[in-house]
């Protein structure tokens, strides 16, 4: 297959892990924090090294990012930068998420985070041939308090840039117990809901994503293939898996690429999509990844435009959007 020019879509990938690493180093320098660090010190923390321990070493590597992610002209120029290269190697449509809690430390309100960050991707959007919604996460482990004030921020951009709301981070057993109000809220207001869940170790958090918090997508999900109850309701209710390889194996989600499940699911019929995550942690493309998983477990044209296709139903796009997806398919050639 020719990897580079087949359409693709990416519905799992985080702003802040996905920033060209020359942007954040000049935003760095501009900032005042590079801490003495050369350029390709700084450089390299920006990318998981070959032997990551765990997801907390891979969290690791937002930690400058973030620091540097604090104005509308970074994140608006971030934004995008990252549509810009996605655009490039062939990603259709995009769907980026990102934490509005975390860009708050210069004082920034929560409509002039949003704002900055759909500003950044309608402009790619007028230059690319890409289109692209933002997803508003917020983070297990940070108070609840301000969930619902990020939940109303994100309500003027519903359906002009904005579209769903996730919860994400460090997973614990049990974490979806704290957030039914939460998903209720959104739902109410009209977002789509996709959770992270069963990313480490536990497939019951999938299970309990979809049955008590209404997940309409999971992100990873990779250990449900443990869990019957939880394959189960996924695979019965074509609830989609938000499937990042590359990343599941630097987290240790599992052991080595060759262990992930993505072709099992797929050829059990459970729904999977093929995504980055985190395009300069994990360093990878969406290229890289369809590319690697093709190669890895044999997959065929024909595997690929059943995910792709996958990947156009499932997305948060509009109707007119999903419907100029399906125009690609015939790039696909089986």
């Amino acid at each position: 297959m020719n990897y580079a020019g087949l359409p693709k879509i990416d519905l799992h990938c985080h702003l802040d892990g996905s920033a060209r690493p020359e942007t954040i180093y000049e935003l760095a320098l501009k900032d005042g924090v590079t801490e003495g660090r050369s350029k390709e010190v700084l450089i390299n923390s920006l990318s998981v090294p070959e032997e990551c321990k765990n997801l907390d070493e891979y969290l690791d590597c937002f930690a400058l990012p973030l620091q540097v992610m604090q104005t509308t002209e970074a994140l608006e120029r971030i934004s995008f930068e990252l549509f810009e290269d996605a655009a490039k190697e062939n990603v259709k449509y995009l769907e980026v998420r990102f934490g509005p809690l975390l860009h708050q430390q210069k004082g920034l309100a929560l409509s002039e985070i949003i704002d900055s960050v759909v500003k950044g991707m309608k402009r790619a959007e007028a230059l690319y041939d890409i289109h692209g919604n933002y997803i508003l996460s917020v983070l297990r482990g940070m108070p609840t308090d301000d969930i619902k004030s990020v939940i109303d921020a994100g309500a003027p951009w519903l359906n002009k840039g904005v579209v769903a709301f996730d919860i994400a981070g460090g997973e614990k057993p049990g974490f979806c117990s704290e957030f039914p109000e939460f998903t209720q809220y959104a739902a109410d207001k009209g977002y789509r809901l996709t959770i992270h869940a069963g990313e480490q170790w536990c497939g019951q958090n999938v299970y309990d994503a979809v049955t008590m918090l209404d997940a309409e997508r999971i992100g990873h999900g990779v250990h449900m293939k443990d869990h019957q109850q939880a394959y189960s309701v996924v695979k019965d209710n074509a609830i989609a898996l938000e499937l990042c390889p590359t990343s599941n194996v630097q987290t240790k989600c599992v052991e080595k690429f060759a262990d992930h499940p993505v072709r099992d699911f797929h050829k059990d019929d459970v729904v999977v999509t093929i995504n980055t995550d985190n395009r300069t942690v994990s360093n990878t493309t969406m290229t890289k990844e369809v590319e690697k998983v093709c190669e890895t477990f044999k997959l065929t044209q024909e595997d690929y435009r059943s995910i792709y296709l996958s990947s156009v139903s499932k997305s948060f796009a509009s109707k007119e959007v999903k419907q100029h997806l399906l125009g690609f398919e015939g790039q696909i050639i089986v």
